[in-house]
């Protein structure tokens, strides 16, 4: 495996690869990997010749700075796992590497970057597509890998691809859980040992709430999970959207479309960490 700095050392690497006419797999990350980034490896190392794997901590994707200034970092870590899973090469440039001159472009692409993460964390989603819209024209992939635990970047994501046209597949995969339940995310380092044992609580009464479908309503059933999350101590509700899954607009009734997703984000402890999940109710 191959650890880049400069953009331009990955890209002459990747002329050799594509005039062998190998398939390049992308996996975006912001470093701090888990299980959850190594099966999107995996995956990208089984479907394709070649795989990179980008980790840079993405500040422009940050509307709260101190969000940014926890967010966990070991690059040598991370490099490890990368190599276990069979990675090919790992781009992992600074920020002047990454953004030599200021990113001023605008990306909105209504309403799926404009309604939950993106009305809650203004900028977030313009700074995701900033910085995929980069290494897109770095590394030219055939296939770039998304969780879905991130499920409404994967929408976000899909739209920019049409944008900027470009001959992307954009391959969801499914979230990976803890035994617990919890959705692995690298923001769960920052969990305090009390404060994991009441974030799976999250899930529970989300994969609960699937039995609710056919005696209440959607507000009924909003309602309910928005209370019985709330009711444990150090766990608060942001948000809690029941959508359609293509538009993410909210539905009024469970007839409304075949693809029903609840979307979910809540505060867990004291600092507080922000975790998120979703739960597929139809499709």
């Amino acid at each position: 495996m191959k650890i880049f700095e400069k953009i331009v050392d990955l890209q002459n690497e990747l002329f050799n690869v594509r005039k062998e006419r190998k398939e390049i797999g992308l996996v975006p990350t912001m470093g701090a990997l888990h299980e959850g980034h190594a099966s999107l490896v995996r995956q990208s190392v089984k479907e394709n010749s070649v795989t990179v794997v980008s980790v840079f901590l993405n500040p422009t994707q940050f509307n709260d700075k101190s969000d940014l200034e926890r967010y966990p970092r070991d690059l040598e870590a991370d490099c490890k796992l990368l190599e276990a899973c069979g990675a090919d090469y790992v781009l992992a440039p600074s920020v002047e590497e990454m953004y030599p001159t200021e990113d001023k472009r605008q990306f909105e692409f209504y309403p799926q970057s404009t309604v939950m993460e993106g009305a809650k964390r203004p900028g977030h989603f313009n700074g995701v597509c900033q910085v995929v819209s980069r290494l897109f024209y770095i590394v030219c992939p055939d296939r770039a890998y998304f969780g879905e635990k991130d499920w409404q970047q994967i929408a976000v994501v899909k739209r920019l691809v049409d944008y900027i046209n470009m001959d992307i597949k954009i391959v969801e995969c499914p979230i990976v859980r803890e035994n617990d339940g919890l959705a692995m995310s690298s923001r769960n380092m920052l969990l305090s040992s009390d404060e994991r044992q009441l974030a799976p609580n999250i899930y529970k009464v989300l994969n609960e709430s699937k039995k609710w479908i056919d005696t209440l309503t959607v507000q009924e059933l909003h309602d309910k999970v928005m209370a019985e999350i709330n009711k444990t101590e150090g766990l608060e509700v942001e948000y809690f959207d029941i959508v359609e899954g293509n538009t993410l607009l909210p539905v009024g009734n469970w007839n409304a479309s075949h693809y029903v997703v609840g979307c979910i984000t809540v505060y867990c402890g004291k600092t507080p960490i922000r975790l998120i999940d979703h739960i597929k109710y139809k499709g």
